[in-house]
């Protein structure tokens, strides 16, 4: 294949299908597979190792758990376990999450960075198979290693990633983690700004951006008929327009929209109100932000995030025929 790219999966189909679609990705040559854990809705563990047990090759992603609700000896733990399953194969991808749901599950996210270096420090140290004190803010760690009674004891190869939106947090990505997993939902001049933040962070760890990973989230939508391809994707479009407005204004929306959706949307917003708004929400704001329509159109657009910074888009199905989309770009995207 002569580009690098993955499949994202959320919660959207069973668990059955999902491992069909990973398993299918894997023999069409597709890099990796990354299982989101957003709401609370599907753990992202679980599907992990479902993936990892029933593939041979492919790289089995978090995308991402956050650095909140799991203690880090537990996140270390676990990814141990799962490169258990899969060794090498392995990725630790690893979130701030959001609010307002960390806020109504009583978490207070005060000092975020703060947090998230703190949890990638031991999360390394422990995967290295190092013996850890640590005494932070957040994280307290006294004389703590892995227990490995069966199997490997040697240092695993676990990398971690930072799903990273904003700019300090983006910065300390570049200084701290092996790879940023780049949003989606954005522009792809939305990207500029973020390698910026990610040069100057990998700067002060005196190391190159070539060495900081870049894969990227792509919403891909795509279908023979136009039409349908961009309705799939208008719904999705239209939450985030409502929920993130700050990350669409930054992509280059225009207020007056962000302004008439906010006055249909509340969050959680109903069904009602996500086919209102959804009428207000134009084909090119549609493809501004995702990779949808015909095949060709989905391979040129995700051709733009790739020249703007990303290195693997890892595409986010929607629409009825997963299959067709991880065949649209079996060959990459530069064809």
């Amino acid at each position: 294949m002569a580009d690098r790219v993955a499949l994202y999966l959320q919660d959207a189909h069973s668990l059955q299908d999902a491992m069909k679609y990973v398993q299918y990705a894997e023999s069409r040559g597709f890099e990796a597979v990354w299982q989101a854990e957003s709401r609370l809705v599907r753990d992202a563990v679980v599907p992990m190792a479902a993936f990892a047990a029933t593939t041979r090759n492919i790289k089995v992603g978090s995308g991402v758990i956050n650095n909140w609700t799991r203690n880090p000896a537990v996140i270390a733990a676990t990814f141990l376990t799962l490169d258990d399953l899969a060794p090498n194969r392995i990725i630790c991808g690893i979130g701030a999450w959001w609010d307002p749901l960390a806020q109504k599950v009583g978490i207070n996210r005060e000092k975020p960075l703060l947090a998230m270096r703190e949890v990638v420090t031991v999360v390394r140290a422990l995967l290295a198979r190092e013996r850890v004190t640590f005494h932070g803010e957040y994280v307290h760690l006294t004389d703590v290693e892995l227990d490995v009674v069966h199997g490997r004891k040697e240092p695993r190869n676990v990398p971690i990633y930072i799903g990273a939106t904003g700019p300090k947090m983006m910065a300390l990505t570049g200084e701290i983690a092996d790879g940023a997993v780049l949003n989606y939902l954005v522009s792809p001049q939305y990207n500029e700004g973020a390698m910026e933040q990610l040069i100057a962070g990998a700067r002060v760890a005196g190391r190159s951006i070539d060495q900081v990973d870049r894969p990227q989230l792509v919403v891909c939508s795509v279908d023979d008929d136009r039409k349908k391809a961009l309705d799939a994707a208008r719904k999705l479009v239209t939450q985030y327009l409502g929920q993130q407005p700050h990350i669409m204004k930054a992509s280059g929306v225009k207020q007056e929209l962000l302004d008439e959706i906010g006055q249909v949307l509340t969050w959680p917003a109903t069904e009602e109100q996500i086919e209102d708004a959804m009428r207000l929400v134009p084909d090119d704001v549609v493809q501004m932000i995702t990779a949808s329509g015909t095949p060709d159109e989905v391979r040129r657009k995700v051709r733009e995030y790739v020249a703007n910074g990303a290195t693997c888009p890892i595409l986010y199905p929607l629409g009825d025929d997963v299959r067709l989309m991880i065949d649209t770009f079996a060959n990459g995207y530069s064809n």
